[in-house]
């Protein structure tokens, strides 16, 4: 009979690693493991619970009922495991030690070089381990506990995250040159009734935030769907349509493709960021804490609105 201690918490991670990417190629990659140890671990956890937990052949990897269970349970083990660790570090000193932090795409690059130097200067033995995914991947790894906490845009479905503001993020018009909205000194939403609207693919929380844009505005979406901003940048200089830039993004966009940004009429479209983590983390203290300094960083970091 398969005893606790036959299981590993590395095991656990493996399997909830492979049903996250179900792909042995991906999980080890994930785990910063060689995959042949990878699929060991998996097949010797198999071998233990007496239980086939993933179906494989040479195209692809599905998770058998049994490994769905198995997988709910194995993240509820981890996330536990992780806030006992947190727990232990918060009573030593709580910005020692390894953070595991996320960012969305539109967040990441413009960012993190505005405000890591001065985490580093405030404190010197916090190593933040970054992950820059979309929103949904994010909160879900927040939830599992692969994550202290994870920088956000307020959207609808964070859940029972806990979230403290850290900035109002208003959206810039972004156009090409020579369009005729480019001439304006400011942006209504009136203005933009039938406009050709360059939005980001799914999975974006900002293209959702977009899409309930065009519905206010009257604008159309177009056919294509980009994968980062820059992409959509380059679009718009090549006067493929309109889109909406986030003011913290236009600085390093602005530089990086030949377009026009303008501000909106106030009150115009726009985001929150948040810090979110777990409600319940043994973390909880020193995150809000954090929050208070990243909001403070990028109050003084701000970039403007035009």
């Amino acid at each position: 009979m398969a005893r606790p201690s036959d299981l590993t918490f590395r095991q656990l991670e493996y399997l909830v690693a492979l049903a996250d990417t179900l792909g042995f190629h991906r999980a080890a990659e994930r785990a910063h493991v060689s995959q042949p140890a990878l699929s060991a671990q998996i097949q010797q956890a198999e071998a233990v619970l007496g239980l086939q937990l993933f179906e494989r052949n040479q195209r692809r990897v599905l998770l058998t009922p049994a490994g769905a269970m198995v997988v709910a349970r194995a993240r509820r083990v981890l996330r536990e495991a992780e806030d006992l660790l947190a727990a232990a570090r918060l009573h030593a000193d709580p910005f020692r030690g390894s953070w595991r932090l996320g960012l969305i795409p539109t967040v990441a690059p413009y960012l993190l070089p505005e405000i890591l130097p001065g985490i580093r200067l405030a404190h010197p033995e916090l190593r933040l381990l970054l992950r820059e995914e979309r929103t949904p991947v994010l909160v879900q790894e927040l939830l599992a506990g692969g994550l202290e906490a994870a920088i956000l845009a307020e959207v609808p479905d964070l859940g029972d995250l806990v979230r403290a503001p850290l900035a109002d993020d208003p959206f810039l018009l972004a156009a090409p040159h020579g369009h005729p909205l480019a001439r304006k000194r400011m942006v209504a939403m009136a203005d933009l009734e039938q406009a050709p609207l360059l939005l980001l693919e799914d999975g974006h929380c900002l293209r959702g935030q977009a899409l309930a844009f065009c519905a206010q505005s009257g604008a159309r979406e177009t056919d294509f769907r980009a994968s980062s901003l820059g992409t959509l940048m380059q679009m718009v200089a090549a006067g493929m349509g309109l889109t909406l830039l986030p003011a913290l993004c236009a600085p390093l966009e602005r530089s990086r493709a030949n377009l026009v940004l303008r501000p909106f009429v106030r009150p115009g479209p726009g985001r929150q960021l948040v810090l979110a983590w777990r409600a319940g983390s043994a973390l909880a203290g020193a995150l809000g804490i954090f929050a208070k300094e990243l909001r403070a960083a990028m109050t003084s970091t701000r970039p403007a609105s035009g």
